[in-house]
C-alpha cells in the first residue's frame, strides 16, 4: 500500500468509532484470495457504508463529453442520497454542480438529460447560469448579495473526453497522476469530439460489487459465445503456465496478433504497454491494447467494423486491436478504430446496480450510411443482458444462509485486485489498520 492510499488515515480514526465490532471484524479478518463474507453484498448497512465512504470520496466516471457537446446541454446524476447537475457552460467549460436549488433545497432538474440556457428553479423561479451563477431571485431583502448563493459545486475532471466527478471536500490528488498515464493512450481517439450513437441503461439484479467483479475476469466468458467471437479468453491469467490446455490455441493466435499489432501500433506512435495499478494507489486503474480475434476490427460477430468511418481521422487503420482501460470503482472501456464504447456501475440498493453503456462514433458518422446501429451494438448488449443474468444468479447465491466465501482462481487476479482495493479504501477512510498483503498489481501477468 503506498503512501497516497494511507493519506489521511489519521484523521479517520474518529470514523471507525461507527462500526461496530461486527463490522469492524469483517473489515480486519478478511481473507485474502478469498470473494467477500455475504454481508458485504447483501446488508444495507454495508450498501450504505459504500455509497459514504467509496462512492463520496473517490473519483467516479458519470459521462462523455460527447453527451453534454454544446453549451447548454446537460445530465442529471444520482449517488445514493446526491444529485448532480453536469452541465456544459457558454464558454464551453464542463461544470459539476449539486442539484438542490439555494433558496429552500428544491430539486432543479429532474430530467435524465436536456439543453437549456439558464437552470430555473420550479418552486421560487430562482434562476442560475450553466456555471452555477445565482442570476435571479425575486424579493430580497435589502443588501441580499447573489454571489454568495451559488449553486454549490462538485470536483470535476475531464480526462481526454471522459468526465470524473468527486463529492468530498478533498478528492483524492493522484488522479493527476492518473490523467498524465492514461491521456496518452486515450488522446489519439478523439473521444471529446465524438458523438454518442447509443446509451443503454440496465439494472442488474446484484450488488454493484458483484457487477465489478462479474467484470474483472473472464473465467465466465464460455457465458459469452458472441463476445468469444473477437475477445481472445485467456485475458487475467497472473502466470502463462497457468492457462488450461483448451486454452492453448487461442493462446497462439493471441501471440501471433500481438506481435502483428504491435508493429502497427508502434509505427502509429500509440502507446500499448500494459500498466496495472489497481489496488497500488487511491485511483486505482489499468490500461492497454490488446489484439482482437478473426478478423481483430470491432465488437461485431466475424470481427469486421461496425462503422466504416474511423473513429479518429488520425487512425484510418481498420484493424487497430482495443484499447482497454478499467478504473476503481465504476468504469471500463473498450475502444477499437471504429467506435468506442463505455459502461459505468452505479449503484442504486444493495440488490440492484445500474449499468450505463454509451456507444460513440465519429462525429460526422452518419446512422444508416456509416453504420448499422444494430450491428454496432449487438455484441455488447447480448452480453451485457448475459451479465446481467449471472450477477443475479451470483446474488442470489450469496444471499443464501449455506453461502461461504470460495476461492479465486489463476484467471480472477483482477477481481482480488478490486477486492484489495476496495477493502484497502474501507480500512484507511475507516481508520481500520491492519496488516496489507501484497497488492495483486504487484503480480506480473502475461499471456
Amino acid at each position: 500500500m503506498t503512501a497516497n492510499m494511507v493519506a489521511g488515515a489519521a484523521e479517520a480514526g474518529a470514523e471507525s468509532d461507527r462500526l461496530d465490532p461486527a463490522a469492524r471484524a469483517l473489515l480486519d479478518e478478511r481473507v485474502v484470495g478469498e470473494s467477500l463474507p455475504a454481508p458485504f453484498y447483501v446488508d444495507r448497512e454495508w450498501f450504505d457504508r459504500d455509497l459514504d465512504e467509496i462512492f463520496a470520496k473517490r473519483w467516479i466516471f458519470v459521462a462523455t463529453e460527447a453527451e453534454i457537446a454544446e453549451p447548454g446541454d446537460y445530465l442529471t446524476v444520482n449517488l445514493g442520497r446526491s444529485s448532480l447537475i453536469i452541465a456544459r457552460d457558454d464558454e464551453q467549460v464542463v461544470r459539476a454542480h449539486h442539484n438542490v436549488c439555494r433558496h429552500r433545497g428544491a430539486r432543479l432538474l429532474t430530467d435524465d438529460h436536456g439543453s437549456t440556457g439558464t437552470i430555473v428553479c420550479a418552486y421560487h423561479s430562482w434562476t442560475y447560469g450553466m456555471d452555477g451563477r445565482l442570476m435571479f431571485a425575486d424579493a430580497q431583502a435589502p443588501g441580499f448579495d447573489k454571489k454568495c448563493f451559488s449553486l454549490r459545486p462538485v470536483a470535476l475532471r475531464t480526462i481526454a473526453g471522459l468526465i470524473f466527478i468527486c463529492l468530498a471536500d478533498e478528492p483524492p490528488a493522484d488522479i493527476d497522476e492518473v490523467a498524465a498515464i492514461v491521456t496518452p493512450y486515450l488522446e489519439p481517439h478523439g473521444l471529446g469530439n465524438a458523438k454518442v450513437a447509443k446509451q443503454t441503461d440496465l439494472i442488474e439484479n446484484g450488488n454493484w460489487k458483484l457487477t465489478m467483479e462479474n467484470n474483472r475476469e473472464c473465467y465466465h466468458c464460455g457465458g459469452h459465445p458472441e463476445l468469444l467471437n473477437v475477445f481472445f479468453p485467456i485475458w487475467g491469467f497472473a502466470d502463462s503456465d497457468a492457462i488450461p490446455e483448451r486454452l492453448r490455441p487461442a493462446t497462439a493466435r493471441y501471440r501471433q496478433a500481438t506481435d502483428e499489432m504491435t508493429d502497427l501500433w508502434r509505427r502509429r506512435g500509440l502507446p500499448y504497454d500494459r500498466i496495472v495499478q489497481l489496488d497500488t494507489r487511491t485511483t486505482g486503474f489499468h490500461i492497454e491494447r490488446e489484439p482482437m480475434d478473426l478478423a481483430g476490427e470491432s465488437f461485431t460477430l466475424d470481427g469486421t467494423v461496425a462503422c466504416t468511418r474511423p473513429l479518429a481521422d488520425a487512425l484510418p487503420d481498420r484493424r487497430l486491436g482495443r484499447l482497454s482501460m478499467h478504473l476503481q470503482p465504476n468504469m471500463w472501456l473498450h475502444i477499437t478504430g471504429d467506435h468506442a464504447v463505455l459502461f459505468s456501475a452505479i449503484p442504486l440498493a444493495p440488490d440492484q446496480t445500474l449499468v450505463r453503456t454509451t456507444w460513440l462514433v465519429h462525429a460526422d458518422a452518419v446512422e444508416g450510411v456509416d453504420y448499422d446501429l444494430d450491428r454496432l451494438t449487438g455484441v455488447w448488449e447480448i452480453t451485457n443482458q448475459q451479465d446481467a443474468d449471472l450477477v443475479a444468479l451470483a446474488h442470489q447465491g450469496i444471499a443464501d444462509p449455506a453461502y461461504l466465501p470460495g476461492p479465486y482462481g489463476p484467471s480472477e487476479v483482477q477481481v482480488e485486485a478490486f477486492i484489495n482495493w476496495y477493502i484497502t479504501a474501507l480500512r484507511t477512510t475507516l481508520g481500520v489498520t491492519h496488516q496489507v498483503a501484497q497488492p495483486v498489481s504487484q503480480i506480473p501477468e502475461s499471456a
